[in-house]
C-alpha cells in the first residue's frame, strides 16, 4: 500500500536543497521555493513511489535479487536493518569500484572468506605463524565489512535500490552500462535522467529515507510471500497429479478394481466396483470367442 500525502509530509519527504544546488532536470518535481528551498511535490512522489514499489515487488515474485546502496552515514544503518530482514543483498561500506563490471573478481573476493573459514576446521590455520595468523585474521574482517552482506548475490542483481544517486554514482553508472534497472531516491541537486525508476524525495533525512526504504521493503515482501504460495500450490498440484496417476495405474492393474480396502470407500462405490468388475468377467468369454 502507497503511502499517504500526510505521511510522507510527517517524514519530511518534501524538503529538497537549496535553490542554488538544484539540477535543473529535477524541475517537474519541484513544487515551489520556500526561503531558498526546494519543495517537492508529494503527489508525484507517491505516484512515482507505488510505481517503483509495484516493479520491484514483481522483481522479487521472479526470484531474482535487488541489490541495495547506501553509504552514506544516516541511511546505512537504516538500510543494513531493514533489507536484512528481506535477505536481499546490500552495499552500506565503500563501493567496490567494478563490484558490477568486474562481477567474476567480486566474487572471487568473496569466495575468499568461505576458504579462510575452512583453513580454520581443517587444521591449517593451526600450522600457521602468529604474525599468519593476524594477517588472514584481518583479512577475513575487512572482506566480511566490505562483502559480507552480497555473499549470497552469486549472480548480477536484477535492479538496484540506491538512496543518493550524486554519492553513488559508480554503482549507477556500472549499472547503467549493464542495462541493470536503477530505482532511486533522487532529491533536487540529482539527475533523475541517471536512473529508470525516480523517486523525487529528500534523500538526506533518515526519516525520510526509512519511511521510502521500508515502503520499497515491504513491496519485496510481498512480492517473496506470493512467490512462496504460487510455489507451494504448484507443488501440491503436482502431488494430487502424482497420486491420481498412481491410482489410475492401480485400477488398470487391478481390471479396474482398485487396491484398497473395502472400507475406505462408500457402500454405493463398492456396490457400482463389484457389479463392474462381475460384468467385465462375464463379456470376457464371448470375447475370446470372438
Amino acid at each position: 500500500m502507497s503511502k499517504s500525502f500526510q505521511e510522507l509530509l510527517d517524514a519530511g519527504v518534501h524538503f529538497g536543497h537549496l535553490k542554488r544546488k538544484w539540477n535543473p532536470n529535477m524541475a517537474p518535481y519541484i513544487f515551489m521555493e520556500r526561503n531558498g528551498i526546494h519543495i517537492i511535490d508529494l503527489q508525484k512522489t507517491a505516484d512515482r513511489l507505488e510505481n517503483a514499489a509495484a516493479a520491484l515487488k514483481q522483481v522479487a515474485k521472479s526470484g531474482r535479487k535487488i541489490l541495495f546502496v547506501a553509504t552514506k552515514k544516516q541511511a546505512k544503518d537504516i538500510v543494513s536493518e531493514r533489507v536484512n530482514k528481506i535477505n536481499m543483498p546490500y552495499v552500506t561500506e565503500r563501493w567496490p569500484g567494478g563490484m558490477l563490471t568486474n562481477f567474476p573478481t567480486i566474487r572471487k573476493a568473496v569466495k575468499k572468506m568461505g576458504t579462510i573459514d575452512n583453513m580454520a576446521t581443517d587444521g591449517t590455520f593451526v600450522t600457521l605463524s602468529k604474525r599468519e595468523k593476524l594477517q588472514i585474521t584481518r583479512q577475513r574482517a575487512k572482506l566480511e565489512k566490505n562483502l559480507g552482506s552480497i555473499v549470497d548475490l552469486t549472480r548480477l542483481p536484477a535492479a538496484l535500490f540506491v538512496v543518493d544517486i550524486s554519492k553513488e554514482y559508480i554503482a549507477v553508472r556500472e549499472a547503467n552500462r549493464l542495462n541493470i534497472p536503477v530505482f532511486a531516491m533522487v532529491d533536487t541537486n540529482s539527475d533523475p535522467n541517471m536512473v529508470d525508476f525516480p523517486i523525487p524525495s529528500n534523500d538526506d533525512a533518515s526519516k525520510s529515507i526509512s519511511l521510502i526504504v521500508n515502503e520499497i521493503c515491504e513491496a519485496i515482501e510481498e512480492g517473496l510471500s506470493e512467490r512462496k504460495m504460487e510455489r507451494e500450490k504448484e507443488a501440491a498440484s503436482k502431488e494430487q497429479a502424482e497420486k491420481e496417476a498412481a491410482i489410475k495405474a492401480e485400477l488398470e492393474e487391478n481390471g479396474g478394481a482398485p487396491a484398497m480396502g473395502i472400507d475406505e470407500k462408500e457402500p454405493g462405490d463398492i456396490i457400482k466396483v463389484k457389479e463392474e468388475a462381475t460384468r467385465k468377467a462375464a463379456a470376457k468369454p464371448f470375447d475370446d470367442k470372438k
